[in-house]
């Protein structure tokens, strides 16, 4: 990371993009490798995709959400979601419920097999992360959480922001 991390983005509207440098590409590098690298067990051993295991994981947490809720929660693609919900129903890992107040809501949650996958992931992804974080301090760790919250803040706000220019863009 440069020593201004404003040098980056105050550039003029003309400068190239300085990919290696660029928050957003530097992060989705990032999780791209992390969650790769993991994500090879889950196949190895359980058969799962990426998304699979991460709609497991948040279904194991927060059962009786519906698929639009998972997109939500997840910040996922809506077709990789759908892909990824018809794939855990055919295999047998999640079930779908149904909701007396409310026909069109469809929960859906772990089923029995669903939940013994979860039993045996859940602790290789809880030591892929403490494996990942073990070079880090206590004082650390916290700053590393409070970071990651106010970046996902306001990347919602910069979205917004961003639509904006866009729109600003098309009416030229």
């Amino acid at each position: 990371m440069s020593a201004d991390p404003t040098a980056t983005t105050s550039a003029a509207p003309d400068a190239a993009l300085q990919l290696d440098a660029f928050l957003p590409y530097r992060l989705s590098v990032l999780s791209n490798r992390i969650s790769q690298a993991i994500a090879r067990i889950y196949a190895e051993r359980f058969d799962l995709s990426i998304t699979e295991w991460r709609l497991m994981a948040v279904l194991g947490r927060y059962p009786g959400l519906t698929a639009g809720e998972l997109v939500e929660r997840t910040a996922m693609d809506k077709v990789a979601v759908s892909r990824a919900v018809a794939g855990l129903l055919a295999s047998g890992r999640v079930d779908r419920g149904s909701d007396e107040r409310d026909r069109r809501r469809v929960p859906l949650q772990l089923s029995a097999a669903g939940h013994q996958v979860y039993a045996q992931v859940a602790p290789l992804a809880l030591e892929y992360e403490r494996s990942l974080l073990v070079g880090l301090d206590a004082d650390e760790l916290r700053q590393l959480d409070s970071l990651v919250a106010r970046l996902t803040e306001a990347s919602a706000q910069a979205e917004h922001r961003l639509r904006a220019a866009a729109e600003g863009f098309a009416a030229d």
